[in-house]
């Protein structure tokens, strides 16, 4: 009960502290975190909803706020497993399962920066479980690339190399451009510890390219950054100075302060290392350099960058013992190594080595500088060693062959599918050859079919006709018979009555001649 209590007044505590610390973000930032928190203020929210939700706003402050970036993940994890032991639909829980990735990288990115190599790794691979199983591709990228941050800050650096490949890997695939460029970035800061400068430039020149193209202000910030440490390496510092102001322009900007404090640092060592012309001159750049570790420091301290803070202790250190204070630098050295072995960070145990060495031999206290000369070498042939490099440069090859094949693959799966087109193309018309010859056939069929008809029907009216010929032969002869007749008949009625005539003539005679004797009386 008293547990779940204190939990909420964390999360409230947190959402209010939120509120107040979104000043330091961008109108449209500020815009979608007003809108996250709405949804986890809502209790009419559902537990995915909520659980991406908690997500989301985590990841504004892993740049600002980590301990805020902490918080709000172990409040998505805790919804996120709690629902999924609810057996909810596929789509739901593909969407629990994608928060929860999230938010165990989230965690173990925290730890990371701590310098709890342990826990982050084992949250990292957490994470990767579960993205592997939902095959998330934008997620795997990330937490391949997290994976081997940490390898290369616990000086693993075959291991560092293969999981920023397989990030690479997949970014390309999906065409991540942001996440390309940190992989790329990541290559260069590598390259740049195994002193391979050229290569380092090529990844940091990579880098700084697609985040100029896709506006990403963060990788501008620490492109610029990176540019600053190569050019310092080759001593060019007016180049640096300039690399480094723009970077720090930007991570204030954003409100990026870790990275503000390695400006900071960055910015102090070039002070550290420009040649003096006088005196005053010397004691100047030495002031300066000092304010900027100072400053630097103190915001490492502030948001437990422990990495940093032993970085920043043996520069200090070595500053100190350039100026004669040697106990004050073997302090910062003592310090810094203690922190250096409690995060398990080698570059960081080599570096406190190096200060201590060089006290040691200010001291003359030989053993002791044997000690650390051997620890610090111990810990650069860690980092640099030649099975490292060999390593480094067949992950490299393996790479730029794997892209190359996949390149290769495509250009032939390219070739295959315009010739299946081809092949389809070449059936489809051979079907239509074979369809419009049948169809030749069937109507040259239909035709001569027709004409059977036709020549049929054409012999049955030349036989109707010879019949009706036959008969109209049969009738006019039967008229002309029938003439002849009526001519007889007509003859032997003339010929009656003439004889008719003949006898009435001689009646009307006898009856005249009656008459006239009569009268003759």
């Amino acid at each position: 009960m008293f547990k779940r209590i204190k939990i909420s007044i964390t999360i409230g505590l947190m959402l209010m502290l939120v509120t107040n610390s979104i000043a330091q973000f961008s109108r449209e930032q500020q815009d979608q975190i007003a809108e996250l928190k709405a949804i986890i203020d809502d209790k009419n929210s559902n537990d995915t909803t909520k659980a991406a939700a908690y997500t989301n706003l985590s990841e504004f402050f892993g740049v600002s706020n980590r301990d805020s970036m902490y918080i709000l993940s172990v409040e998505a994890q805790k919804i996120a497993e709690n629902t999924l032991q609810k057996n909810p639909d596929k789509a739901t829980s593909k969407s629990l399962k994608i928060s929860l990735s999230s938010a165990l990288n989230n965690i173990g990115y925290y730890y990371k920066s701590v310098g709890n190599s342990v826990l982050a790794l084992e949250y990292y691979q957490k994470s990767i479980s579960i993205l592997e199983d939902i095959d998330y591709k934008i997620g795997l990228g990330s937490s391949y690339n997290n994976i081997g941050l940490l390898h290369y800050t616990l000086g693993n650096i075959p291991f560092a190399i293969e999981f920023f490949h397989k990030s690479l890997k997949i970014r390309e695939k999906i065409n991540d451009k942001k996440g390309i460029a940190a992989v790329f970035n990541n290559l260069g800061s590598l390259y740049k510890n195994q002193d391979n400068i050229p290569q380092a430039i090529d990844y940091y020149t990579k880098c700084l390219n697609i985040c100029e193209e896709i506006g990403d202000k963060k990788g501008l910030a620490y492109s610029y950054n990176n540019m600053g440490i190569l050019y310092f390496i080759k001593k060019e510092y007016d180049l640096t100075i300039d690399f480094h102001q723009k970077s720090l322009k930007i991570k204030e900007e954003i409100g990026d302060k870790r990275g503000i404090s390695e400006s900071y640092h960055n910015i102090a060592k070039v002070y550290q290392s420009l040649t003096p012309k006088t005196s005053k001159e010397a004691d100047s750049l030495t002031n300066l350099a000092m304010n900027f570790f100072l400053k630097s420091l103190n915001l490492k301290e502030e948001i437990n960058d422990k990495i940093g803070i032993a970085t920043t202790l043996s520069s200090i250190g070595h500053l100190e013992l350039s100026q004669g204070l040697v106990n004050n630098a073997k302090t910062k050295g003592l310090r810094a190594l203690s922190i250096a072995k409690e995060v398990g960070v080698v570059i960081e145990i080599q570096r406190a080595a190096a200060l201590l060495y060089d006290v040691a031999m200010q001291q003359q206290n030989w053993k002791e500088a044997l000690d650390m000369r051997n620890l610090e070498l111990q810990m650069k042939d860690s980092i640099t060693s030649e099975k490292a490099l060999k390593i480094a440069i067949n992950q490299q090859a393996k790479y730029e062959y794997e892209k190359q094949k996949a390149l290769d693959d495509a250009e032939h799966e390219k070739q295959l599918a315009i010739e299946q087109e081809a092949k389809a193309k070449q059936k489809i018309i051979s079907y239509a050859i074979a369809g419009g010859l049948v169809l030749v056939i069937l109507f040259f069929g239909f035709v001569f079919n027709r004409l059977q008809v036709t020549k049929k029907q054409k012999n049955i009216i030349e036989a109707q006709k010879q019949e009706v010929e036959q008969q109209k032969e049969i009738v006019e002869k039967a008229h002309l018979l029938l003439e002849e007749k009526n001519s007889e008949i007509i003859a032997s009625i003339r010929y009656a009555k003439r004889i008719q005539d003949a006898l009435l003539t001689s009646q009307k005679y006898i009856e005249r001649n009656i008459n006239r004797l009569k009268t003759t009386k």
